[in-house]
C-alpha cells in the first residue's frame, strides 16, 4: 500500500517529528563528540568526511531557519554549508547546532517535518562511517522510510510492479505482494536504507527473490544514483 498521509507536514500521522528530530540531534551530538577521527570518510557520502557531513547537517538547519532553502537542496547549496564551516572544530559545530535547535523546532511547528529526513538519513550515514550502529528501530526512521516508499510508488509504472518484504514490514504500491512482478526481501532496516538510496545496485539485485528488478532500478534512485559499493552502516 502507499504511504499514509496525515497532518504533520502531510505524512507523519503517528509520529511527533519535533520529538524525533530532537532525539536524533541528541544521538548525533553524542556520536560526533566521541568520534576518534572526524576526518574519516563517510561511505554513504564519499566526498565528505564525518566533519564535512556534520557541517552540512548544522548548515542545513541554519539555512532553513534563515529562509535560505532551495526546493531541490542542490549540491551548490549543500557544498556552501560545508565550506562556510571549514576549519571549525566538532565542538564549535555542536554549539552552533544547539543554538539553532529551538528556532528550527519552531520552524517545524509552522512548516512541517522536512528537516527530520535530513537528520535521520545522515545519522545512519555517520554511524556507518564510525562503525557505531544504532537507532535502527525509531519512529522517525520508519516515518522517513514511508515517505520514501511514497516516492518510489510515484516513480513506478502503474500496475503490479515491485514488492518490498522485510521481517515486519511489507509494501507494494498497488495490489498485493503476491501480485508483484518483482519481490525484494531484506531486513526492515536495509529496505529503509535502500529507499533512501543508501544501498547498492548489487545489493538490490541480490535481495531480489522474484522477477527482474533491472527495469525498475532507476525508480530507487530518488536521491541520485545507487552507490557503486555495498553499504551496511555497520
Amino acid at each position: 500500500m502507499r504511504s499514509r498521509t496525515g497532518p504533520s507536514g502531510g505524512w507523519l500521522p503517528d509520529v511527533d517529528p519535533i520529538d524525533e528530530w530532537t532525539q536524533a540531534q541528541r544521538r548525533v551530538v553524542e556520536l560526533v563528540s566521541g568520534a576518534p577521527d572526524p576526518e574519516v570518510r563517510v561511505p554513504a557520502c564519499p566526498d565528505w568526511t564525518v566533519r564535512d557531513l556534520f557541517s552540512h547537517m548544522v548548515g542545513l538547519g541554519a539555512d532553513v531557519v534563515a529562509g535560505d532553502e532551495p526546493d531541490d537542496h542542490n549540491e551548490t547549496w549543500t557544498a556552501a554549508q560545508v565550506e562556510k564551516r571549514r576549519g571549525r572544530s566538532v565542538a564549535e559545530l555542536v554549539a552552533e547546532w544547539q543554538e539553532i535547535a529551538e528556532p528550527l523546532r519552531e520552524w517545524m511547528r509552522g512548516h512541517g517535518a522536512r528537516p527530520l529526513g535530513d537528520v535521520v538519513i545522515h545519522e545512519q550515514d555517520l554511524r556507518g562511517a564510525l562503525h557505531a550502529p544504532g537507532a535502527r528501530d525509531t519512529p522517525g526512521l520508519w516515518a522517513i522510510r514511508d515517505r520514501f516508499a511514497g516516492r518510489l510508488a510515484d516513480r513506478l509504472p502503474d500496475g503490479p510492479s515491485v514488492a518490498l518484504v522485510g521481517e515486519n514490514w511489507r509494501w507494494t504500491p498497488t495490489g498485493t505482494v503476491e501480485d508483484a512482478l518483482v519481490l525484494v526481501r531484506a531486513s526492515d532496516f536495509d529496505l529503509a536504507r535502500l529507499l533512501m538510496t543508501r544501498r547498492s545496485a548489487a545489493q538490490l539485485a541480490r535481495w531480489t527473490e522474484r522477477g527482474d528488478v533491472g527495469p525498475f532500478r532507476s525508480a530507487f534512485e530518488s536521491l541520485g544514483s545507487l552507490p557503486e559499493r555495498d553499504l551496511t552502516d555497520a
